[in-house]
């Protein structure tokens, strides 16, 4: 796709390790969805969005349904956003999003993951103004022509229609995550939305190859095994 969509965020692997990773994940952000707003996701559509994403990534209804019961009690964990950048091996730019109780152990991760693997931590803002950040939506079936209609009459900021073997994919601007959502269903109201997301997008990519892939990987998987990482993007382009 014209905008790297494919190259945004690395795969995770399915294995037993890595499936307990990831809901844990989602039972952090799913908690703090639920109790900045209201436990309810017919009332919260941030929750809303984040329950029907964490089914597509088969997430169990009961990790759901924990954290979400976790947000009704009183008290509970105190979670705070943080962000990070930097530029890994090869010079690539990149973005850390965390979700943690303990900001001094998250820096500190992070910071490791950065020195271990040859890459290099910079300032708040240092690489953020290379990437747009924008609400996604993927899908199958439509026309392009409909869809840029649909969002115009929603009044929706759209920054770019892709079509690709059948599949089509809208970028907007992120403030207009839900009204894009909106309309789109109600063009087309059988959709399957196989992503609908608000991310950080590369304007460009950064080739990587050789000894500079093989590092990049590997400061990947360490970010993963970070507990407080919940999503890495990136202007690498690894090799096929």
């Amino acid at each position: 796709m014209g905008r790297s969509f494919e190259n945004r965020k690395h795969a995770i692997a399915k294995t037993a390790s890595q499936k307990s990773k990831l809901y844990s994940k989602y039972g952090k952000m799913l908690y703090v969805a639920a109790k900045t707003g209201v436990p309810d996701p017919e009332s919260n559509p941030t929750l809303k969005s984040m329950m029907e994403k964490a089914k597509r990534e088969q997430v169990p209804a009961h990790v759901i349904d924990k954290a979400i019961e976790k947000a009704k009690g009183a008290g509970g964990e105190d979670y705070s956003e943080s962000r990070y950048e930097g530029f890994g091996p090869g010079g690539c730019s990149v973005i850390v999003d965390c979700l943690t109780d303990n900001p001094n152990r998250t820096i500190t991760d992070v910071r490791n993951c950065f020195n271990k693997s040859g890459a290099k931590l910079g300032t708040a803002g240092s690489v953020s103004h290379l990437f747009d950040h924008l609400a996604i939506f993927s899908f199958k079936g439509g026309e392009q022509d409909q869809i840029l209609e649909a969002m115009l009459e929603a009044d929706v900021d759209v920054d770019d229609v892709e079509e690709e073997d059948g599949q089509l994919t809208v970028f907007a601007a992120a403030t207009d995550f839900f009204k894009a959502k909106q309309a789109l269903q109600e063009a087309i109201p059988d959709i399957e939305l196989e992503v609908q997301e608000i991310a950080f997008v590369a304007q460009t990519n950064t080739e990587l190859s050789g000894d500079d892939a093989k590092a990049f990987e590997k400061f990947l998987d360490m970010l993963d095994d970070c507990e407080d990482v919940q999503h890495v993007y990136h202007s690498a382009k690894l090799p096929e």
